[in-house]
């Protein structure tokens, strides 16, 4: 199987258990920001969030699982589709971010939703037990994300849909890179090896589209979306930086405050050109997938 190719890239570079380890700590620090910040986070990607469950078109009375859901947002619209007779299964490895989505979810008066803490790469789910599986910027940070889209495969119905986005290319999503490249150049993080997990580990469609051939779905559907992350001065977008942005933030966090100041200040210089009315609109490009 093609995805052979990629197991011993990611082995060689990183010990998989210390990675997810990490990632695991990661997302439960940055739960309280996502949930603060929900209602930017999703006006930015809703168009990413509202195309994936187009494309997945939930009918009413079936099951949409949705993987690494963090606040629920795109698992929620799709729940909406199924109706009383259907099911959401919202999930997320980090029960902080479970635990949000609920919050969220009862918020909304959504009754057809279930929150389970559930690791995408080993599933605690029956083989062909879902209709449909959302994950939006999931399978890019996962550590093994061949096993996850294997897994995926081996819970979908018969002709159930897979429907999920990761971030595109580093040229094109400045709001993410730009941090990332300074912590590089200042000697805070090192550059990421190709294969490894990470905000641009599926950037590139030939790798998507071996991946998802790889765990046995049939050549995807590949779309461009685009989406602006505005913020409204220098506070916001250092805000962001440091309680939003996964491991980004944690590394930052982790620096001396005068080093703080530093990543803070290079980042402010960088991001200058894309700078508008005292704020930043930064532009991101994410691909869209849809596979059966």
């Amino acid at each position: 199987m093609t995805e052979s190719r990629f197991r011993p890239i990611i082995a060689a570079l990183m010990d998989l258990d210390q990675y997810r380890r990490a990632s695991h700590e990661t997302w439960e620090a940055m739960a309280c920001g996502w949930e603060r910040d929900r209602a930017f986070i999703w006006d930015v990607t809703r168009t990413v969030g509202e195309r994936m469950v187009a494309a997945l078109d939930p009918k009413p009375a079936e099951i949409v699982l949705e993987l690494a859901a963090g606040t629920g947002e795109t698992g929620f619209a799709a729940a909406r589709m199924v109706g009383s007779d259907g099911r959401l299964f919202s999930t997320d490895f980090s029960p902080a971010m479970v635990e949000a989505a609920r919050r969220r979810g009862a918020e909304l008066g959504l009754e057809n939703v279930d929150y389970r803490v559930l690791d995408a790469e080993r599933m605690d789910l029956p083989d062909a037990s879902v209709d449909g599986v959302l994950c939006r910027y999931g399978y890019m940070l996962m550590g093994d994300p061949a096993a996850a889209l294997a897994e995926t495969r081996r819970v979908l119905k018969p002709g159930g849909r897979l429907s999920f986005a990761v971030v595109g290319a580093p040229e094109s999503n400045p709001w993410a890179a730009v941090p990332g490249r300074v912590l590089v150049e200042l000697g805070h993080a090192q550059s990421p090896e190709p294969g490894a997990p990470g905000i641009f580990a599926m950037a590139d469609e030939a790798r998507i589209r071996e991946l998802v051939a790889g765990a046995g779905f049939d050549p995807p559907r590949v779309e461009e979306v685009e989406v602006v992350w505005s913020f409204a001065d220098d506070e916001e977008l250092w805000r962001f930086v440091t309680e939003v942005a996964g491991g980004i933030a944690l590394v930052i966090r982790s620096l001396p405050e005068d080093e703080q100041l530093r990543v803070r200040s290079e980042v402010e210089r960088v991001s200058e050109p894309l700078r508008s009315n005292g704020g930043y609109e930064m532009p991101g490009l994410t691909l869209n997938v849809l596979a059966q």
